[in-house]
């Protein structure tokens, strides 16, 4: 049987130390060809581009195993190609991250924030991150006012017309801006994705300036909303962004964003440190 590794060794040595343990015990049920698999995946965790010889020399794997690893995991969408012949991960990884952060501790502790905020300022309160150019919800708090569209936990909405999915974009890294923009070019027709892009980055203007983003009847008529990121400390990553919404007949953009975004960026402080 393949003895446990330490959680604190960077998860490339992780895996390759159980792969050796597993090849010394003889062990029959381990699968090297899918651990070795996921050691080239591994080997993303503190890079987020790599080249196809920084993946051999990472891993140690012969050149002809990773360029057949490389093949499979970007025809299975966990790795794709950059302009520049580097690889990232790829959608897939991003779904499954995506999951797994749906069931992380601080989503979790998040929820009975949201309920508090919602209840207390009489909005709704969502937390979401991008996946495959949609913002896909993990938390939802409804406001007690009637509002058009009703969003619950695994609901998707537009990156480009959404406050939630321009503050996900304002604040993310230029190479997690690069996948956002690249899952929109593939999934929209080519007049809407030069909008998307004029979009997103005049967000990310507003963000830098203002440090919030705003939609104001874009996704909704009547539904007024802004937005802040959420940075995990844990992780020291933007991983979510946190929108507040109400019905835009109640308020002016600018009363509206004075009054609640200083809240906005408090609640998303507490988040994104644990409570």
């Amino acid at each position: 049987m393949t003895k446990n590794v330490s959680t604190a060794l960077p998860l490339l040595d992780r895996i390759t130390t159980v792969i050796g343990q597993s090849k010394e015990d003889n062990d029959r049920q381990f699968v090297t060809a899918l651990g070795r698999g996921l050691t080239l995946l591994a080997a993303f965790e503190d890079c987020e581009q790599l080249s196809h010889q920084q993946l051999c020399q990472m891993t140690q794997l012969p050149k002809a195993t990773v360029t057949r690893l490389i093949y499979t995991l970007t025809t299975l969408g966990f790795l794709r190609i950059t302009e520049h012949g580097q690889y990232q991960l790829g959608s897939s990884t991003v779904r499954l991250s995506a999951t797994a952060w749906s069931r992380h501790d601080m989503v979790a502790a998040a929820e009975p924030l949201l309920r508090q905020f919602a209840s207390s300022n009489e909005v709704s309160v969502n937390l979401a991150t991008e996946v495959e150019g949609e913002m896909r919800y993990h938390a939802c708090c409804r406001s007690p006012a009637r509002l058009s569209v009703n969003l619950q936990v695994g609901s998707a909405v537009p990156v480009t017309r959404t406050a939630i999915g321009r503050a996900f974009y304002a604040v993310s890294s230029p190479v997690r801006q690069a996948v956002v923009i690249s899952n929109l070019q593939e999934n929209l027709p080519v007049e809407e994705y030069n909008d998307a892009q004029t979009a997103l980055a005049s967000a990310a203007e507003h963000y830098e300036k203002y440090g919030y983003t705003v939609s104001d009847g874009e996704f909704s008529t009547d539904i007024l909303a802004v937005a802040v990121g959420v940075y995990d400390v844990a992780t020291g990553q933007y991983a979510y962004s946190l929108n507040a919404s109400v019905p835009s007949a109640n308020w002016e953009a600018d009363d509206y964003a004075e009054m609640i975004v200083p809240k906005l960026q408090a609640l998303a402080e507490r988040i994104g440190s644990g409570g």
